[in-house]
This record gives C-alpha cells, structure tokens and sequence, in this order.
C-alpha cells in the first residue's frame, strides 16, 4: 500500500507499510507459531487476510490547529501535527466528512486543546462507520461543558449537511493526559446507538462500547468461532468479555444456552438489544465483572468463550477455568504475547486448532483464534 502520510516525521502508525502483504502474513504466523511453541497445535488453519486499504470503520482524530484552520489526524514525532484525513486506511466516505467537520468546528467555536498550554476544549474527534447502510456515529471529546451550548446550536446545520450522522453525542474528559475519553458521555442525536450487520447478526454499537474497528476481518473471526462451537454440539456456553456479543451472539442457538458477560454497562445494552431482535430465548447478558462472575457460579457450562482485553485473562482467572473443568474453552486474543502466558497456566488443556485473522494490516499486531479441550486424562476439580 503506498501512503504519502509516512515519513521520517509523518505518520508512523503502519510500522509495516514497507513490507509486501504476503510477507506481513508470514511474519505474523511465524510470530505466533514461535509464541506458541511449546505447546502442540492440533491443527493450524491458513491466516485470514485483511483488505489491504479502506478497510477501518472508525476514525480517531486529535484535534489540533487553529479554531478557523483546524488539523485533524495526530501529533507527529517532531511535534508538528499531522492531517490523516487523507489515510488510505479509511473509507472514501469519510474524506467529504472530515472536510465538513473542519467548517463545523469554526461555527460552533471548538477550539482545539493545545497540550502545552493545557487550553482549548476540543481533543478528539471519533468517528464510526456502519458498512450495513452507512450510518455514522460522531463523537466529540472535550475538556468540558463549557461549549457545549455553542456546539448544539450548530447541529442543525450539521445534521443538514450530513444526514448519514446517526448519533452524536459530546464525552467530556477533563484530564490533561493521553487519554481517549472520560466518563461522562453526552448523547445530542435521538438516537444512541449505530447498528452494524455481520454476518446474519445485528450488532449495536454504541458511543462507550467497544467494537472490531476491522468489520471484514471480525466477520470472518466470528463465522469461524460459530463454526467450531456448533461442530462441537455444545448445549451451554459462556461469554466472557463479550462487549456487544459478537461471539456469543454468531455463536447462540435454540440448543443452546449462552450466558454473557462484560464489564461496560454500555456494551451490554447493545448486546441485550441484538438478542431481541433475533430472538433469542435462552440467552441472559449481565454487566458484571467476568473473573468475579465465574468464580461466583457454581455450574459448569460445556464452553467457556473468552475474549479479553490485551492484559489477557491473567491467572486468576486461568487458575479458576482449569480447575472448574469446562470441556472446552475458545479463547480470542489481540494479543499472543499474553495468550501464551494465559495458555501456559491451563495445564489441563491442549490446544485443538489454531488461526490468525489480520485485524491490523501493515503491523505487527493480530487477532488468534485458539480453540482448547480439556485433556481426558485430567478430572475435574471437586467440588
């Protein structure tokens, strides 16, 4: 892919822009078998590739520049910043959006946040793309309250110029840190959530809830898990760390009863709203923290999905699922590193099949996908 943002203090975001996609794929298995070398793979499946430009669905700008001539994109290494509006990792249908979001900031009055004198109100702009009917949802982050009055008595001009903007909403984060938004979320749009479709499920996507910014890559990564739970002829299952259900919800069925768990309230919301409208009966989604839920319950489900942050599942955790014995566990990790730490602390596991889907094309970072069984030879714990 060429991209003229990456230069010795340009963009430095594609670590990997230098390599041809072929080799960025066999680097990535290689990484991976190396990570996971000392424990045996039943099967390895082919690495699932990602579209090579264009394929992100969420932008996240920091706002830099003036209030007439602001600069969307980041702050460069040499300090200057950098327009990425022009990034060929994102849709064709955000260039014109950007473009109007720059006139919108000036009539609204946003000036931006200027880190070294700590003034300004505006940090972030977040934008979101639905690939199901191209909805967006924008988000503004923003040292306080303070413009807010002026930013709402411009969105009418805004919704006008662009219709496609489903939410809006303004998240206030008052702290002077690298941090990409706070606790107070703002919603200014009848509507709080974007739905997206992949596969045949509906998923909601909301302004606090986590979601694959690699649409065509997570539709992949969610046929496969469906794929391999339903081989299996599971009839209970657990969801832990299921921010909106993706998993859970690709992988829920009448013979099976799916419980999921995650800690953002927000994401929960989304993932209860998917269940209505598909359906589904035997399904409970709870905002709970997943370590505290499992070590709380008593029964055993036949699986336990796992797809944690990039910490990984950490020992506890991995100490309680090796020793309350599901017979299976499918664990999704952005990050190999601690899913081998995590898989090295369940003993009583081997590792069924493995597959890495490229959620991150032109770096080093990947999704692997891990389905493990309980080894016959170990017994559960007693309880």
């Amino acid at each position: 892919m060429h991209c003229e943002l990456s230069s010795v203090d340009g963009c430095q975001s594609c670590q990997w822009l230098d390599k041809p996609y072929a080799r960025q794929l066999a680097d990535k298995q290689a990484a991976l078998a190396g990570l996971l070398s000392a424990m045996p793979v039943g099967q390895w499946l082919a690495p699932v590739a990602s579209p090579q430009t264009a394929f992100r669905n969420k932008a996240k700008m920091v706002v830099s520049g003036s209030v007439e001539r602001p600069v969307l994109g980041i702050v460069a290494r040499n300090g200057q910043p950098l327009d990425l509006c022009a990034c060929p990792l994102y849709p064709a249908s955000f260039v014109p959006v950007f473009a109007l979001l720059k006139t919108f900031i000036a009539r609204a009055g946003l000036t931006p946040y200027n880190v070294a004198r700590r003034r300004g109100e505006l940090k972030f702009l977040l934008l979101t793309e639905s690939r199901h009917d191209g909805g967006m949802m924008l988000r503004f982050v923003l040292r306080s309250d303070a413009k807010l009055t002026g930013l709402r008595a411009q969105l009418p001009w805004l919704r006008a110029q662009l219709p496609q903007l489903r939410v809006i909403s303004a998240n206030i984060q008052p702290v002077h840190m690298a941090i990409l938004e706070g606790e107070t979320e703002i919603i200014l749009s009848d509507d709080a959530s974007l739905v997206e479709w992949l596969n045949d499920v509906p998923l909601f996507i909301r302004p606090r809830g986590f979601f694959q910014t690699n649409p065509a890559v997570a539709a992949r990564l969610y046929a496969t898990a469906r794929q391999w739970v339903r081989e299996l002829g599971i009839g209970s299952l657990w969801d832990l760390f299921c921010g909106v259900g993706g998993f859970g919800l690709h992988c829920a069925g009448p013979d099976i009863r799916l419980t999921g768990i995650e800690i953002s309230a927000e994401a929960i919301a989304g993932a209860r709203q998917s269940a209505a409208l598909m359906g589904l009966t035997q399904v409970r989604f709870q905002a709970l923290d997943s370590t505290q839920f499992a070590r709380s319950r008593a029964e055993v489900p036949d699986l336990v999905l796992v797809n944690p942050p990039r910490r990984g599942i950490g020992a506890d955790l991995c100490n309680y699922l090796d020793d309350m014995a599901p017979a299976y566990i499918l664990y999704s990790s952005c990050q190999a590193e601690t899913l081998a730490r995590d898989l090295g602390a369940l003993p009583a596991y081997h590792i069924v099949k493995a597959q890495l889907f490229d959620m991150f094309a032109h770096t080093a970072h990947y999704e692997t996908l891990v389905l493990l069984r309980r080894r016959p030879s170990v017994a559960p714990l007693e309880p």
